[in-house]
């Protein structure tokens, strides 16, 4: 009997060892599956908006879309048809049919269709409109960037490049590349 007894004790002692293993690997590594994750929403939101108010609590922007999705495994938010109001005087709308929002916020990705327009100044001012595929916006900062070709019309008037900057606090843009257009001037008949 004693030899079954001392015989019995390595092997308990293995079993117990490996549960132990076990237990610490599930405690170190979680319940997470041991393969890819799967790209699916956790949530999804339909026609919506969202605005955002500076430290003073005035209206900077509001975004308005039909259809959100975030997906946990990236962090990553996709939205559909957004549009974009920014708020100052003169107030800018950037369009796009699509947008991928990172994970902090900070960048979004507007692709296919993008359209910004900076409306005039005044009532009569004729608002300037941009037309790309893609641009890159960092919203918090106002700007944008794009390396597709652009196109820019105000009136008559239109501008064409490879690539721009656009600041629009400063409304300040830069066209990179080749840049071709051809610039309208209103005349005014004088006496």
């Amino acid at each position: 009997m004693r030899d079954r007894t001392a015989s019995l004790f390595p092997l308990a002692m293995l079993v117990l060892l490996a549960a132990l293993t076990f237990w610490l690997n599930r405690v170190v590594q979680g319940d997470n599956p041991r393969g890819p994750q799967r790209h699916d929403p956790d949530y999804w939101v339909e026609r919506f908006e969202v605005r955002r108010f500076d430290i003073d609590g005035r209206l900077q922007h509001t975004v308005v879309a039909d259809k959100l999705l975030h997906y946990p495994d990236d962090d990553t938010t996709i939205v559909t048809a957004p549009h974009i109001t920014y708020n100052q005087q003169p107030p800018s709308e950037i369009f796009a049919r699509m947008a991928y929002i990172g994970r902090d916020g900070k960048e979004v990705d507007l692709v296919d269709e993008v359209r910004v327009i900076r409306h005039g100044a005044t009532d009569h001012s004729r608002p300037t409109v941009l037309e790309t595929r893609t641009l890159k916006v960092f919203p918090d900062d106002e700007r944008g960037h794009t390396n597709d070709p652009v196109v820019i019309t105000q009136g008559m008037s239109v501008m064409r490049g490879t690539g721009l900057d656009i600041d629009n606090r400063s409304g300040i843009t830069v066209l990179h590349g080749r840049v071709t257009g051809t610039l309208h001037r209103n005349r005014t008949d004088t006496p």
